[in-house]
């Protein structure tokens, strides 16, 4: 499971689909296009859903289908949000 993590050290300023993410504690910005954002703001909205779910999820959401690919692409960018700090492990 997955849950979005205290913003508190984190600044979202969101352009249409994409989004810009400060850190504020190190400095560092990092830029969400659009399916990284929508999987961040599901992971927020929806807190706890399992890969297989936030996928199918994602897939209704961005109206994509629900594939082996999109699965992967979903596992690699819960890691790279979870490396800056904007998603943590339940």
């Amino acid at each position: 499971m997955t849950l979005a993590a205290s913003t508190a050290t984190h600044l979202l300023k969101n352009w249409g689909d994409e989004a810009v993410a400060y850190d504020t504690a190190r400095g560092h910005k990092h830029y969400l296009k659009p399916f990284t954002l929508a999987l961040y703001q599901t992971c927020r909205d929806q807190p706890g859903l399992g890969t297989v779910r936030l996928t199918a999820t994602l897939a209704a959401r961005l109206g994509v289908e629900n594939t082996p690919q999109l699965h992967e692409e979903t596992l690699e960018t819960l890691t790279s949000l979870r490396k800056i700090g904007l998603l943590e492990s339940a």
